[in-house]
């Protein structure tokens, strides 16, 4: 990865509903412009992801999503309120984000929920898109959050079932995101912190082949995260179901290349050659020492190698 970099320019930007997003530019000013898409939702860009780009060649800006990071209001305050926290919503503050910097067109680097938004916000506006470099590949479709939510249980019976009984027995068979994001939202301390634990754990479950996330041992990271992951999954992403598929042909012209670490739990819903075939002109990279994050394998090896492809 390319060495460490300071931002040189910082700010929040007042995106209405009573929220403010923060951003950052680094690397050079009159470089390529590039935006990282932080997954989650809810994670937050990280100083790590700013070494993915050369710093000569790029004006990269890192933004927080609506609700973490250093963006407020925060999720993880004890009472918190995501009615003006919606998909939609993410896709307008990119776009004011890209205005407000006096940016034309930028490449969209985005993983996991990141890779989601990122294609949304490109079948929105693909005029604003010059490329595509998404990882940890993931869409809106129903059967992706349901293998997250559900179906992952067969692989991690016993996780799984610690997961599963943290919600009331009644709702055990039902939706888990909806059943948790209702305790997550509890004003009681007692209540939202243990349904967080409980659900960050599986999340940790999930990556098993990679070490538990510290982040989640913040207690204010840990509810935000798990309160924005369950508030989209329950709302199916505030997307149709499969509409990133059905709309992708509108990005046509894009140049986009998918990379995908084989070991990565969520391909067991095909979604790596589903986006290769509806992307048009799309590259698929598939790394096989790797799993859902850079945190082990070669991962950020070829992501680099795409970025400085893209930099010219």
């Amino acid at each position: 990865m390319h060495p460490e970099i300071s931002p040189y320019r910082t700010g929040m930007l007042d995106v209405g509903d009573g929220h403010a997003v923060y951003w950052e530019e680094c690397g050079n000013p009159d470089g390529k412009p590039a935006v990282v898409v932080h997954g989650g939702p809810g994670s937050g860009c990280r100083p790590a992801h700013r070494r993915f780009f050369d710093p000569a060649r790029y004006r990269v800006v890192l933004f927080d999503q609506r609700g973490c990071g250093r963006s407020t209001p925060h999720a993880g305050e004890p009472v918190a309120d995501l009615s003006a926290n919606t998909t939609a919503h993410l896709i307008a503050d990119l776009e004011a984000l890209r205005t407000t910097l006096g940016i034309d067109d930028w490449l969209l680097f985005g993983g996991s929920w990141g890779c989601v938004l990122s294609l949304l916000y490109a079948e929105h506006h693909p005029e604003r898109v010059s490329e595509l470099v998404l990882l940890s590949l993931a869409t809106d479709r129903q059967a992706e959050l349901d293998l997250l939510t559900r179906g992952l249980g067969k692989v991690f019976p016993a996780a799984f079932a610690k997961f599963r009984d943290g919600v009331p027995p009644a709702e055990r068979d039902g939706d888990l995101a909806r059943a948790y994001h209702r305790l997550l939202m509890d004003p009681d301390p007692e209540v939202h912190q243990a349904a967080a634990v409980r659900w960050c754990a599986w999340e940790d479950a999930m990556l098993s082949q990679e070490s538990p996330s510290p982040t989640f041992a913040d207690p204010a990271y840990r509810l935000a995260f798990a309160r924005l992951v369950t508030h989209y999954f329950a709302n199916g992403c505030f997307s149709d179901d499969g509409a990133i598929l059905r709309d992708a042909h509108r990005l046509a012209g894009i140049p986009a290349v998918l990379v995908q670490g084989t070991l990565d739990l969520g391909n067991l819903t095909g979604t790596p050659w589903l986006l290769e075939r509806a992307l048009p002109g799309s590259e698929l990279l598939l790394v096989g020492d790797s799993g859902h994050t850079t945190a082990t394998g070669s991962l950020s090896d070829v992501l680099v190698e795409v970025l400085d492809r893209f930099a010219g």
